[in-house]
């Protein structure tokens, strides 16, 4: 199968998916209609894809789209999930999903609540963060590619944020990546 990964050349997603005997193409560039069809892909990955993707991309593929989010759907949709799931103290994990016209509102395949250590920095939560969402990957990647993986719907409720939204709470990350999760925590 031709998979089309949208996100980091880096990403070990690539690796999992090629293990599977599968073609990879990569790009982080927005997508047109023209790259998919110079490329053909049978199905799409995201992780980490700063991009819109269209309802044409959607159903170029026929539906057969998956994002891995590093947040508990259905909170914190959109930009910065990690940190928005410390500000708002909402269920903390990641998932897998389809995804939709929407930013990180398509049916669930499979998502693990993953606990904040007392130790964690911004940097370590959000390792942590990818390396879960990583392994439910490795483990889904099969079902998930053949179509025979669970899904549900997210219902209503949750949360989503803009990149812009982070900018009222820049004063609390005066270490950067490497401010600990607890002052975060108790803003």
């Amino acid at each position: 199968m031709k998979v089309l990964f949208l996100g980091n050349i880096g990403s070990p997603i690539v690796d999992l998916i090629k293990s599977s005997g599968d073609e990879v193409v990569i790009t982080s560039r927005p997508l047109n209609l023209t790259f998919l069809n110079e490329h053909d892909p049978e199905f799409i990955v995201s992780s980490g894809y700063p991009h819109r993707v269209s309802k044409e991309t959607i159903e170029f593929v026929q539906g057969k789209i998956i994002n891995l989010h590093i947040s508990y759907l259905p909170w914190n949709r959109g930009a910065d999930p990690d940190f928005w799931s410390l500000i708002d103290n909402t269920p903390k994990g990641v998932t897998i999903h389809y995804m939709d016209e929407t930013f990180d509102t398509g049916d669930i395949i499979i998502q693990s609540e993953v606990r904040v250590e007392d130790s964690d920095t911004l940097a370590t939560y959000h390792e942590r963060l990818r390396a879960k969402v990583v392994l439910l990957f490795e483990e889904n990647w099969s079902a998930i590619r053949l179509g025979t993986c669970e899904r549900s719907a997210q219902g209503n409720g949750g949360t989503y944020h803009r990149s812009v939204d982070k900018n009222q709470y820049i004063h609390l990350l005066s270490n950067g990546s490497q401010t600990r999760v607890v002052d975060i925590l108790n803003h």
